[in-house]
């Protein structure tokens, strides 16, 4: 049996710690496997190098791979001269258990791990990319100092005439081969495979005749570019039956190695599509900025860059007379217009363009103005791409210049003043730009596609403190001279709320009741004020009404401060039937008496206006801005594509209009929606200032159906594409994430990925001091624990919060439509779901497992399963008594060293939306069904009936679990409670005696004594229930007592 040959391919490394004092170093790599030690090439002044080196080790029994560990340490070579002597600094080191070695070439995926500290103090940063596989045969093995190649695929016929199945072969890529002449290395693996061959000859005859032809796979297809499962693969070639001896070659061997730019982060027993994808596209934070880069990105550091050939039209001036003129820019296939303006020779137009440079399709740009009723073509002027300029920000914006118009005979037709240059999305002009992707729609849907940033209205919680009424009269027509039962209700803009009934009916009633309401600025609303009578159930009598604007109430900081009540007139409402005229009119203003209501009206401005769940909140600053706290750092986020999107608009023939929204604070952004693709490039980079770290950015993924899909109806909702949230906490600061984010969207029907969503996300901590002093504040303003709200309120006007900021979005240009902003805030997340009780069951349990575990291991100590550690026990024990004081300092320094053993194993990716713990990859369809109903319920009767049914199952367990809470509290109340007069005898009894006895013998003694008995010997003990555990069962509850 010849010995295996474990492989460690040694890819690239990125964001190095720089270490030779000049900001960079000279990186190698030492892989060390079973006492055996390999070396990379030192790559000289780089911090993101790429080796790209075969390390080879012998592996003498593989079955004992998995408890093994490789040691790969990447060092800074000081001295790359080979003369000299070497010293080396550490640059980090990566230790990976044998189980995750492939056990085939054909299944090794490219792996990229962090690197490691070597102590607390160590300053290291960066990561490394790996392969890993096992090669049996050691003669196939390519020679370890050649690079990795990248093969060259080539499709290769099997001939017809042959029947059997080829065995596939391993191939040496090292080496160059031609099709039909195998090279020395391919024959000797075709000698070694003859014996298979004839043992499955007879066998093998059998099968049907087939073509098997192995079809290479573009670069662009392995570098992640989106490709149409829909359409079908190519036809197989036809067999050539003048070809010579034909090797089929395994299509792992002739594939190209996938890129080394992502890693999916895998982790034992979970599904991959629920995992996140580590990417490293080229963007300038991951680059570095070394000598080379290009400093354009250090704006946008975060996405790639995009190039774009801009085309300002500004105006023209002398045209001929009689012409409505339009501008047509024509680069290729690509055309885009302007408006046209009747019937003027100078026109003004100022409108921008902006081509791709990925999709230039020619080498000259052509601006035309036309007339609009004949396309008559008043003037031309040419552009050659070579000759543009190239402007990068920060500088200013490229000047206009005024360009010749000539027609065919090259008459001067007038002038044109137009910029054009080259530039990326960082340029100020890229929001407000036509582009090209968006050539086939008009003027009308171009606003829709536009990138634009919102902020939400500043909300203020208003209070109404309903003190009392008085001299309230009931007109004679309704029943005068009887007291009247008030109730008043308060209305603000669409909210409406209302008191409790006066406790009797009286003139003068009193409620001193609060009610809260969510207003906006500028205040435009007014609160409207009545005290009507209750005539009748749900009939109400108006008695009086008062008109009070928002803007008149004063706004309350402090909470000590209370704004002082005021007395308002109530003001009669006109009779039914009664008319307009000027003496009526004359009358109401000559008010000689009133009925008068008592108020103490506020804007409480010290509180946070939730329109986000508290558990997933972006922003928990204050209303008033001098009670807010200055920002402790930096988000950026950088949106930068999507892929494997599902075509949401399939049944009309298109795919997908997809943008994306992203919100933190009251800052919202939505990027530009890219029309008909399945993998838009965005590109797009924003930034939120952070006032505290305990806080949530949500990222949603929709597809706009007001462009292709709607049809031109305003009713038309765009739709759900997937939801992001990252919290901002459990980020590293400095550090930037690139991944792939699974965008999951649950419905009726299931749940369901419709893509993944690459983002790129970075926090920067500039005032550090603050932000470790903001964990021992409270997370909301002063006024939510000194005044809370009570707990039943805080939904309904959550509710409320939320229909305001969509109803403002919403009037915006382009409008941010009510759909998004309800599934960005998750309006309804408090509805009933039998899923979230059981995810939120399931966190319980995981929760108290380890309290579980604990209790098991001490039972196992106690019961001495491991003797050496029951006696390390032990040994601790006593000097814990010995010396008590060191108790305190025992925990926390065990507390200590827990956090330092668990920090190796902390999660090196942001946490994101998991569908495994959400329950929602297990949910039935009855349970979504269930879900999504919409409240009152719209289901028939005896599906309402079933899920109560099952409703009261479950109650009737829970019912169960607190009755039995109940009795064992009783049972501890019944102690000393006389129920059971024996029982409180024998407990007061035995209590006094334990006080004597306790009283004479010190606390040491009695511990040692305790911790001794509870740690006895298994063959010391008993399997019955203990004394005390059958007392107490014995004790008397209240359980009987029940009906």
């Amino acid at each position: 049996m010849s010995m295996a040959k474990l492989v460690v391919e040694v890819l690239d490394a990125g964001d190095l710690m720089p270490k030779d004092g000049q900001g960079s170093a000279s990186p190698y790599v030492e892989v060390e496997f079973d006492e055996q030690r390999h070396k990379t090439q030192t790559k000289h002044k780089d911090l993101n190098p790429a080796w790209n080196e075969r390390l080879f080790f012998s592996v003498n029994n593989p079955d004992k791979l998995p408890d093994k560990t490789i040691d790969v340490v990447v060092y800074n070579d000081r001295v790359v001269d080979t003369t000299g002597p070497h010293k080396e600094d550490f640059l980090g080191r990566v230790r990976i258990s044998g189980i995750s070695v492939s056990v085939t070439q054909s299944e090794a995926q490219v792996q990229r791990y962090p690197l490691e500290k070597k102590g607390l103090l160590s300053r290291i940063k960066g990561d490394i990319a790996l392969k890993m596989y096992l090669l049996d045969d050691p003669s196939a093995a390519p020679n370890p100092l050649l690079p990795v190649p990248v093969p060259v695929p080539v499709p290769v016929p099997v001939p017809e005439q042959r029947k059997k199945n080829y065995v596939l072969q391993e191939t040496n890529t090292n080496a160059t081969t031609t099709v039909g002449e195998p090279s020395p290395e391919e024959e000797s693996l075709q000698s070694r495979d003859n014996n298979k061959k004839k043992k499955k000859r007879i066998k093998e005859e059998e099968e049907e005749k087939e073509v098997r032809t192995f079809y290479s796979i573009p670069a662009a297809a392995s570098g992640g570019a989106p490709t149409n499962n829909n359409n079908p693969p190519p036809p197989p070639p036809p067999p050539s039956e003048k070809s010579g001896p034909v090797v089929e070659i395994r299509t792992d061997s002739m594939r190209a190695a996938p890129p080394p730019s992502s890693m999916l982060m895998q982790v034992p027993g979970r599904r991959p599509e629920f995992e996140l994808v580590e990417t490293r596209p080229p963007v300038g934070a991951r680059m570095g900025y070394r000598g080379g880069a290009d400093k354009i990105s250090n704006t946008y550091d975060l996405v790639e860059q995009m190039q774009y050939l801009y085309v300002r039209v500004v105006k023209a001036r002398d045209l001929p007379d009689m012409v409505d003129p339009y501008v047509e820019v024509k680069l290729g296939n690509y055309r885009g217009l302007t408006k046209y303006l009747e019937k003027n020779q100078n026109p003004v137009w100022n409108k921008i363009f902006a081509f791709s440079k990925e999709r230039l399709q020619a080498h000259q740009l052509e601006v035309t103005v036309k007339n609009k009723d004949d396309d008559f073509i008043v003037g031309r002027a040419v552009f050659d791409l070579a000759e543009v300029p190239t402007r990068a920000p920060p500088d200013s914006p490229l000047a206009p210049q005024w360009y010749r118009l000539e027609d065919k005979t090259s008459t001067n037709r007038g002038e044109i003043m137009l910029a054009v240059w080259l530039g990326t999305q960082a340029d100020e002009a890229f929001p407000e730009a036509w582009h090209s992707d968006a050539h086939s729609i008009g003027h009308q849907n171009l606003t829709n596609t536009r990138s634009k940033v919102y902020f939400s209205p500043r909300l203020y919680y208003l209070r109404v403190n309903v003190i009392e009424a008085q001299d309230l009269v009931v007109p004679l027509e309704r029943g005068g001279g009887r007291p009247p039962l008030g109730i008043v209700k308060v209305q603000v803009a669409n909210q409406m709320k209302a008191t409790r009934l006066s406790q009797m009916p009286s003139i003068n009633p009193m409620w001193n009741e609060d009610l809260m309401f969510v207003v906006s600025e500028p205040f435009e609303d007014l609160i409207i004020i009545s005290v009507d009578d209750r005539i009748g159930p749900g009939k109400d009598e108006i008695l009086g009404r008062t008109f009070i604007p928002v803007r008149e109430v004063p706004q309350r900081i402090d909470s000590t401060k209370i704004p002082d009540a005021r007395w308002f007139n109530l003001f009669k409402p006109p009779s039914e039937g009664a008319g307009a005229g000027a003496e009526e009119e004359k009358k109401k203003k000559e008010v000689k008496f009133s009925s008068k209501i008592h108020l103490r009206l506020s804007l409480d401005a010290g509180y946070h206006v939730l329109d986000e769940s508290t558990h997933f909140s972006s922003d928990l600053q204050p209303s008033a801005k001098i009670l807010r706290k200055p920002s402790i750092g930096i988000l950026e986020l950088g949106i930068l594509s999507a892929r494997n999107l599902v075509p949401m608009k399939g049944k009309d023939g298109k795919l997908t209009d997809a943008y994306c929204v992203a919100k933190y604070g009251h800052k919202w952004v939505r990027t530009r929606t890219l029309l008909d693709t399945l993998a838009p490039r965005w590109n797009e980079q924003y930034t939120w200032e952070v006032h505290d770290p305990c806080t949530v950015i949500t990222i949603g993924v929709f597809d706009s159906w007001h462009i292709n899909g709607g049809g031109g109806k305003e009713d038309a909702r765009d739709q759900r594409i997937g939801k992001v949230r990252i919290r901002l906490s459990t980020l590293e600061t400095e550090q930037l994430y690139t991944h792939y984010y699974p965008l999951w969207v649950l419905q009726p029907s299931g749940l369901q990925k419709n893509g993944e969503l690459q983002l790129a996300i970075r926090f920067t901590c500039t005032a550090r001091i603050n932000m470790v002093t903001l964990y021992g504040r409270p997370l909301l303003p002063k006024m939510h624990y000194v005044q809370p709200i009570p707990v039943r309120h805080m939904d309904l006007l959550r509710q409320q919060a939320v229909q305001i900021v969509a109803a403002r979005l919403a009037r915006a240009e382009p409008p941010l439509r009510r759909e998004a902003v309800e599934y960005m805030l998750d309006v309804d997340y408090h509805m009933w779901s039998l899923r979230k009780s059981k995810a939120n069951f399931l966190r319980i349990n995981s929760l108290l497992a380890g309290i579980s575990a604990m209790c098991r291991w001490f039972n196992d100590v106690c019961y001495w399963r491991n003797p050496v550690t029951t006696c390390l026990v032990h040994i601790l024990f006593l000097i814990l008594i010995c010396y008590p004081e060191l108790i305190l300092p025992t925990v926390f320094l065990y507390l200590f060293v827990i956090g330092v053993w668990n920090y190796r194993f902390r999660s090196r990716h942001p946490p994101h939306m998991d569908a495994r713990l959400s329950q929602a990859d297990s949910a039935t369809l009855e349970e979504l069904d269930e879900e999504f109903d919409t409240f009152p319920t719209s289901r028939p009767t005896d599906i309402v009936r079933a899920r109560y049914d099952r409703l009261r199952v479950v109650g009737g367990r829970l019912q169960t679990v607190i009755g039995d809470f109940a009795t064992q509290l009783e049972r501890f109340q019944a102690v000393l409670s006389w129920r059971d007069p024996r029982a409180t005898a024998i407990v007061i009894t035995f209590s006094l005696v334990l006080a004597v006895v306790l009283y004479v013998t010190p606390f040491q003694v009695v511990a040692l004594l305790f911790g001794l008995y509870s740690l006895r010997h298994p063959r010391f003990r008993i399997k019955m229930p203990s004394a005390p555990v059958n007392f107490f069962k014995r004790l008397p509850a209240k359980a009987d007592m029940l009906l």
